[in-house]
């Protein structure tokens, strides 16, 4: 090999190794640019964490995300399941606000006391929520409501409406217009608690029933996952929690008495309030969601053609409201009342 063909292969080296390092310009032109790879934009998730804290003596499991300076948004679940049916909307809000999603006594993964050792009544397992709420330092926060945590929830924010933003209220009731055909025998069972008036009850505790909740009144049921019964079914058939639940069917009769109460908070204070409701949901149909426009000023108000726990086909529709909701009801309302003090 010639030395001038050395020296050309080690000029051709030196450039390589130039535009490797610096690419050549020439005009404020890069003459042998390379094609930028973006990387993608990382949303600034929270993991959910699991956790248990004492509450008199109880062991109260909630899942937490989110910013603990941010909005905080208190989850409270329906029957018969428990946090975990909003293992998929917490990670849809947690990058903005501060998301707690409680199990009641009973339910989910918190203790389970007997009927002998606890007293299963929605007082009760408001006053639990309400503590925990307490002792995790919370001092303001909205409430999403569905089923029993209607009447949970409604209990603590006529309790301590100065502390309550927002409501989100997704098939939860508080009329009487929403208790149709379907509560029947209850209404027999809180009349006369007797074991022939029990009996229609135990058939809302079978894996039929379970299934049937979450499936009937979907548009497809294709896309609701049998984790849902799945996980809900063992918890219901422990030992004893049949009797819990007998117990809290019962006390349920002592909803309805109280909804004169709710409806004149809702009157007095007016929360903002958003309702994502599904339609077909044979539990608490519709007709319990339009009297919340007799009370209620600031309302946004969305009918989904989904059943009972709407979330498991409509998550990302109930997601995108609630972000809208509370940027307008919460984060700018409360930007706009730093700026006053200052």
């Amino acid at each position: 090999m010639s030395i001038s063909t050395i020296s050309r292969i080690a000029m051709y080296a030196v450039f390589i190794l130039t535009w490797a390092v610096s690419p050549l310009v020439i005009n404020g032109i890069n003459l042998f640019s390379r094609p930028v790879i973006a990387k993608e934009q990382s949303i600034n998730n929270y993991p959910i964490l699991y956790k248990t804290v004492k509450i008199d003596g109880l062991d109260i499991f909630y899942r937490e995300a989110g910013p603990k300076d941010a909005p905080t948004i208190i989850l409270l679940h329906g029957f018969p399941t428990s946090s975990h049916m909003f293992r998929n909307l917490i990670p849809e809000l947690s990058d903005k606000y501060h998301v707690i999603a409680p199990d009641y006594p009973g339910f989910g993964y918190s203790s389970m006391p007997g009927v002998d050792q606890f007293e299963y009544t929605f007082d009760n397992m408001a006053l639990v929520i309400e503590k925990l709420i307490n002792k995790l330092g919370v001092e303001k926060y909205s409430l999403y409501l569905q089923d029993y945590g209607a009447p949970v929830g409604f209990r603590i924010a006529e309790k301590n409406p100065d502390k309550v933003e927002a409501l989100i209220i997704q098939n939860g009731n508080a009329y009487d217009e929403g208790l149709r055909d379907f509560w029947i025998p209850l209404k027999s069972y809180w009349k006369e608690r007797t074991p022939a008036n029990a009996v229609p009850l135990k058939a809302f505790l079978t894996l039929d029933a379970t299934k049937w909740q979450f499936t009937h009144g979907v548009r497809n049921v294709d896309t609701i996952s049998p984790d849902n019964w799945n996980h809900v079914q063992p918890l219901l058939d422990r030992p004893g929690n049949q009797e819990i639940q007998l117990q809290l069917f019962y006390s349920y009769g002592s909803n309805p008495p109280l909804y004169p109460s709710w409806q004149a908070y809702f009157k007095k204070y007016q929360p903002p309030t958003l309702i994502v409701w599904g339609k077909n949901d044979q539990i608490f149909p519709a007709e319990g969601a339009y009297p919340y426009k007799r009370d209620l000023n600031n309302l946004d108000f969305h009918l989904l053609d989904t059943g009972h726990f709407a979330l498991e086909e409509d998550l990302h529709v109930i997601a995108s409201l609630i972000r809208s909701f509370l940027d307008k009801n919460v984060i700018q309302k409360s930007t706009v009342e730093k700026q006053v003090e200052k």
